[in-house]
């Protein structure tokens, strides 16, 4: 094609021949940069308020965030996990910017083109360094390999992607490989229509959906811009106020996309990595499963047989067994898990804001507690240490868990002790989870990809003193956040009534009908039965 265009511009008269001079010299003065033709000019003139392009690696998402940043935006902030990262980013958009003028390296880096726009750089290693860029307006936010961030300072970020001009065009662009730890796996269900293969209705490339996220920080999607979603507060005049749907796409990439990338020979080291790397970044499979760490303490493949085992409903005739509860007072979420059994409820989450104290904490145990069931209470903070004396005064059957305490007991098969009480109860859900067990594993865990997560950052060594695991602290910096909805897990499954010490008295109660009255008409329980109370076993 070059080659024929090439020859239509050699037979044009001289007088032609400077018109089209003159023409591509205007041009080229006006634009800094072009997006190659497919996907990358697809991304470049996607309607989204929230865009995810990228997967396989080589497709050109640095360029489209920073001539994105250059061409279309006024005021842009890009940003890296490491100020360290982002050298072939500041060096590429100086490289666009045809000069070095206007480029300041000076920690934030900042350049101010020739054509008039300005361009933040940021780094978010640590995990306050967002709160930098509070208050600071940008209508182009743009993270590169967005999967090693924390999804909380992004959206935090997200907040601030706003312009004075109403005409000003608003966007945030995430660029990304697939993840490939726990760390990563936030971007699943913020992108589910697109890539995650379980997901019951999904969207094609660059298809528009709209979503809308409820004041716990929980992702609704919606059926478009339109839809009246109310937020729990009120206008003046009383009428409900509703959440405004955003819309998201994912627009995929690949090598072959990319011309100054494609015929390089870049395509064979890529096909040279190793399953399921290959999947992951060659072909950029969000849902590849990635590679386990050696010392991992619970296999992701346990985690999701578990998740393919999970009904909607409990197993008939088995009651509430105990409740995991692991509080929070400020930017985490208070997590409550139930258990019927090896059988666990969908997670009740709200954010620690709504339990600042103890008793807070008290009564959403208390609301959704049954059956008298057992409740193991993290207390290793000040709002569980009081909600604990909150629930034993009011007669509740409540296990205090602290995670630092010693562990008297052993591993499954009794060769190995634990170095403290996190340790054994996180070990014990792993031997619980073990598909190779007689009978198989009992667990049967609901579709939630946060839970994966948390359950899959945990990795352990042994030591003289046992099988020690990764202290909480370091998970939560691993995460972003506080792998509540783990712990709440393990810790249901840690105490309480199980099959192997109740099943027969949980067929006497159907029997005389107590248990069909009890799920028939639930009741609060405020304190130990009066009448025929049963001794707790509590293991």
């Amino acid at each position: 094609m070059l080659d024929e265009l090439m020859a239509k511009y050699i037979a044009m008269p001289d007088d032609k021949k400077a018109e089209m001079d003159e023409f591509l010299s205007e041009r080229s003065e006006a634009r800094l940069w072009f997006p190659t033709v497919g996907p990358q000019l697809d991304a470049v003139n996607c309607k989204a308020d929230i865009l995810l392009y990228g997967g396989s690696g080589g497709c050109g998402k640095t360029d489209l965030i920073v001539g994105s940043a250059i061409e279309n935006h006024q005021r842009s902030l890009i940003i890296r996990k490491h100020y360290t990262d982002l050298t072939a980013i500041t060096d590429r958009a100086k490289a666009v910017n045809t000069t070095e003028k206007g480029y300041n390296g000076s920690i934030p880096p900042r350049l101010k083109t020739i054509n008039g726009k300005l361009i933040d750089f940021g780094g978010l290693a640590k995990a306050t360094d967002h709160e930098h860029w509070q208050g600071q307006a940008h209508d182009l936010l743009a993270i590169d390999e967005v999967v090693q961030n924390r999804e909380a300072q992004l959206r935090f970020l997200m907040g601030w992607v706003r312009s004075e001009d109403p005409n000003q065009r608003k966007r945030t662009i995430f660029a990304s490989n697939p993840p490939t730890s726990s760390a990563g796996d936030w971007i699943i269900p913020m992108f589910a229509p697109w890539l995650d293969s379980r997901y019951p209705n999904p969207a094609k490339p660059g298809e528009l959906r709209w979503c809308v996220m409820s004041e716990d920080g929980q992702d609704f999607w919606v059926d478009g811009p339109d839809a009246k979603i109310p937020s729990g507060k009120f206008n003046d005049d009383g009428s409900d106020k509703y959440l405004i749907p955003m819309s998201r796409t994912f627009i995929p990439g690949t090598l072959d996309d990319n011309p100054f990338y494609r015929d390089t020979g870049y395509a064979a080291q890529l096909d040279a990595l190793p399953e399921p790397l290959r999947s992951a970044i060659r072909d950029g499979n969000f849902m590849a499963a990635r590679v386990d760490d050696a010392d991992q303490v619970i296999p992701t493949e346990w985690i999701r047989q578990a998740q393919a085992r999970w009904t909607k409903e409990p197993p008939f005739q088995i009651p509430q067994c105990a409740m995991g509860v692991d509080g929070a007072r400020k930017q985490d979420d208070s997590c409550i898990s139930i258990r019927h059994d090896g059988w666990f409820a969908e997670l009740i989450c709200a954010p620690g804001t709504e339990t600042p104290h103890g008793i807070d904490l008290a009564a959403k145990v208390i609301k959704h507690r049954r059956n008298d069931s057992m409740v193991i209470l993290d207390v290793g903070e000040t709002t569980g240490a009081q909600a604990y004396g909150h629930l034993s005064e009011n007669g509740c059957l409540v296990k205090g868990h602290l995670g630092v305490d010693d562990s008297i007991r052993r591993t499954a098969e009794k060769k190995l002790k634990f170095f403290n009480q996190r340790a054994e109860v996180i070990w014990r859900f792993r031997e619980a989870l073990d598909p190779g067990q007689d009978g198989g594993s009992p667990i049967a865990l609901p579709d939630d990809a946060m839970l994966v997560s948390d359950l899959t950052a945990t990795h352990w060594e042994l030591t003289p003193n046992g099988i020690k695991v990764t202290p909480k602290k370091d998970v939560v910096k691993e995460l972003g956040r506080s792998p509540n909805r783990g712990d709440a897990v393990q810790m249901a499954w840690s105490a309480g009534d199980k099959a192997m010490t109740m099943a027969t008295e949980w067929r006497a109660d159907q029997r005389v009908g107590t248990l069909a009255a009890k799920k028939k008409y639930p009741q609060v329980n405020m304190g130990p039965r009066r009448a025929h109370m049963r001794h707790r076993r509590g293991q």
